[in-house]
């Protein structure tokens, strides 16, 4: 153990029980097994568990308090470099993160606002939880994650996201007493006790912290006035620090008593928040609260709590911003144009495009040479938001003909049931590198025909563009490069 890491850990030896801190110490000199999360927007749990584990000699064990998730005790075959992984089958995440999405209540197809989103691990489990029925406005103040969020969300599957770069604090008068959920995984010191798990591993000082906890105040306050009365949030952070934890509760608690309240979760994990940080006693609410000290389960360090608005606030609404989509070149297919497009898709790749959409309450939109699905839902809550993405990428354009994109074919790949072709093992390496194939299969498709590929387990690895001497690889450079 570094000397800095038992410098940070002197700092929580009062907030622990007698005893205890030989426990945490403990369990950082032990290294942390990876873990991942099941899309079962594109697998069911039960199937990725009788295949996976065997195919790359994996030793599996359940995170506890999400149906979803896995450690990976043993690998003799990395996580980061499967197929599955290539195509968006599974997020790797540490388990303490899995919590956060699971703290809400189920609902058939909730509105939903993660305010800080990026880079979206929590929004696909979002999506996951309420298998894509519902809407999520996932934002993130921060330029420059917006690519990771929309990339994400795109890898997944998801349909029912419209991705946004506006500050966080903006929304609870934007959108006052809008939303059914609201996730915010705050911005935060990071100090989670474990730095390989992608915290932030240097000491923060005393003026970047306070500079945090004012933050994530404005934060929570916008995420409370967003929710509508009844509505619940679910507030985390990837640190251990009480003055980022349960002081941010007990102020907001104080602020509005008896029009919030911090609620126990049933089959959570059995971690309460603290009562007191030494110089503060908190509301006795904030004990309900979870609080992932490493030890307790495996985890990073984390925090997390599900807070339910009880009542309406005053609220002085703020005008949002407003661009009608049909400024940014989005355009809404006509009928007839979807009617064609599915009878072109369901002819050569057996896919039933029109029941997808009525089935979905799906629209289909154009904006340079590229196809969206979107929910009619979504564009009537925010047909006239700026936004970064909507939607999931349905298609794109190549001479003159829309053929299904990747996204979309990952997600429904074994409703496409035409124009496929397999490929042995050395060729399936070859094509997951980014690698053209030379000569192309035998088919007896013509040039210029875009093909679906899989290999001898069948799952899908891609397409393909026939080109007579050749099969040109269409794998999304995100996907490329793997071993």
């Amino acid at each position: 153990m570094s000397d800095d890491l038992r410098a940070r850990l002197e700092r929580y030896r009062q907030l622990l029980p007698p005893g205890e801190m030989a426990r945490l110490e403990a369990a950082l000199a032990q290294p942390q097994p990876p873990a991942l999360r099941v899309n079962t927007l594109k697998i069911g749990v039960a199937e990725a568990r009788g295949t996976w584990p065997a195919w790359y000699g994996w030793d599996v064990r359940d995170v506890p308090f999400c149906p979803a998730g896995w450690r990976i005790l043993r690998q003799e075959q990395p996580v980061g470099g499967t197929l599955e992984h290539d195509m968006g089958c599974y997020y790797l995440q540490d388990a303490a993160s899995m919590l956060p999405a699971e703290l809400f209540t189920a609902h058939d197809a909730p509105l939903i606002l993660d305010l800080a989103a990026a880079p979206g691990g929590k929004t696909t489990h979002l999506a996951s939880r309420y298998a894509d029925r519902g809407i999520i406005l996932a934002n993130d103040s921060s330029a420059a994650r917006i690519t990771a969020l929309r990339s994400n969300l795109q890898t997944w599957g998801v349909f029912g996201a419209l991705t946004t770069n506006f500050p966080g604090e903006r929304f609870g008068r934007w959108f006052p007493e809008t939303f059914d959920r609201v996730l915010l995984d705050a911005p935060c010191s990071g100090e989670t006790l474990r730095p390989a798990s992608g915290g932030r591993a240097r000491a923060v000082s005393r003026r970047e912290q306070t500079a945090l906890c004012q933050r994530q105040d404005a934060l929570l306050l916008s995420a409370f006035l967003a929710t509508r009365p009844g509505g619940e949030i679910v507030y985390a952070t990837c640190t251990l620090a009480p003055e980022e934890d349960e002081a941010i509760l007990d102020g907001l608690l104080r602020r509005y008593s008896g029009a919030l309240a911090v609620e126990a979760v049933a089959g959570a994990p059995d971690a309460p928040g603290l009562e007191t940080d030494g110089v503060r006693v908190f509301d006795p609410a904030v004990r309900r609260a979870i609080r992932l000290w490493p030890h307790h389960y495996q985890t990073s360090g984390f925090f997390a709590a599900r807070l339910r608005k009880l009542d309406s606030v005053p609220v002085e609404p703020d005008e949002r911003p407003a661009r009608p989509w049909a400024t940014t070149g989005m355009t809404a297919l006509s009928r007839a144009e979807i009617v064609r497009l599915s009878a072109d898709w369901r002819a050569l790749y057996g896919f039933d495009l029109g029941g997808l959409l009525d089935e979905r309450g799906l629209t289909l939109w154009t904006r340079e040479r590229l196809l969206f699905a979107v929910p009619e839902r979504l564009v009537a809550l925010f047909g006239d938001l700026p936004h970064a993405a909507a939607g999931l990428l349905a298609g794109h354009e190549i001479d003159g003909q829309i053929i299904p994109s990747h996204e979309l074919i990952t997600r429904f790949a074994r409703a496409f049931g035409g124009a496929r072709l397999t490929l042995d093992e050395a060729q399936v390496a070859l094509w997951r590198q980014g690698r053209d194939l030379r000569p192309a299969p035998p088919t007896a498709y013509p040039a210029g025909t875009v093909v679906l590929l899989q290999d001898e387990r069948g799952r899908f690895v891609g397409r393909g563009r026939l080109l007579g001497d050749r099969l040109r690889n269409l794998l999304p450079r995100r996907v490329r490069g793997a071993p």
